[in-house]
């Protein structure tokens, strides 16, 4: 059975490739870069360093572009800006100014519906890139068109932040449930995201409700889960992967659905 995989977000706590290095080590299968934050430049260097710790370590770690979308920032705190295409002017050049480096995915922010996945190809297409599409589900009209974007896209990622925001917060574990229900008999991989183990972005140790948390997205059929606080700016980024790492391959051993993987 293959492990349940590991997203980690690249940023300024894990920079050094000798973290980067560690981080392999401890678990992480897959790279993310959060397109909300950082330029071009950084995100290029961050690509090469992963690059080259998979290279070192004899794996391969695939690199998710995670595209900020009509996102508007202040501070720490964003809102989605309705009056705006889901594929934003900088998502475009965001695509463009990498497309050279032949990222594995490409993440598509507040996407509503399966003909945002099409319009993203054609723009993938555009910049010669042959990424996959991973569909971010933070809105309700995703969650009503959710068949149809999850046959268009490659992937899924149940982004819980803003889909908290969006639908009622009490129904948010019954909805992420039913997504990855639906990807699994779907046969597209689905990831699990936000405040995944957020307890450790400050402590060297889980809370018991993180450590039930990411338990409970492998038993729900998640592919992947995935930090991001915790390992981008967080103070035990390597720490942080190991022990999800733990954790999640203690779940696998009573998960009931094969999963399929990125």
């Amino acid at each position: 059975m293959n492990k349940t995989q590991i997203v980690a977000t690249i940023g300024p706590a894990c920079s050094d490739p000798q973290v980067i290095a560690a981080m392999i080590d401890a678990g992480m299968s897959i790279a993310r870069l959060n397109f909300s934050w950082g330029t071009h430049d950084e995100h290029r260097s961050f690509v090469a360093d992963v690059r080259q710790a998979a290279r070192q370590a004899g794996v391969t770690i695939p690199i998710i572009q995670d595209l900020s979308g009509p996102r508007v920032q202040t501070g720490e705190d964003h809102t989605m800006d309705t009056d705006i295409a889901v594929i934003t002017d900088k998502d475009i050049a965001d695509i463009e100014a990498l497309a050279d480096l032949e990222i594995e995915y490409v993440a598509l922010s507040f996407i509503k519906d399966a003909d945002d996945v099409n319009q993203l190809r054609t723009h993938l297409s555009a910049a010669d890139s042959h990424a996959k599409i991973i569909a971010k589900i933070e809105r309700p009209e995703a969650i009503t068109n959710l068949d149809s974007i999850i046959a268009a896209a490659d992937g899924v990622m149940v982004a819980r932040g803003d889909l908290g925001d969006a639908i009622a917060f009490e129904t948010l574990p019954f909805v992420k449930k039913d997504i990855l229900r639906r990807c699994v008999a779907g046969g597209k991989p689905a990831i699990v995201a936000t405040e995944m183990l957020t307890s450790m972005i400050a402590s060297d140790r889980p809370s018991r409700a993180d450590v039930s948390d990411i338990a409970h997205a492998v038993l729900d059929g998640a592919s992947a889960t995935m930090l991001s606080n915790e390992t981008a700016v967080g103070a035990h980024p390597v720490k942080a992967i190991g022990v999800m790492r733990m954790v999640v391959d203690e779940a696998q051993k009573h998960a009931e659905c094969t999963t399929t993987h990125f």
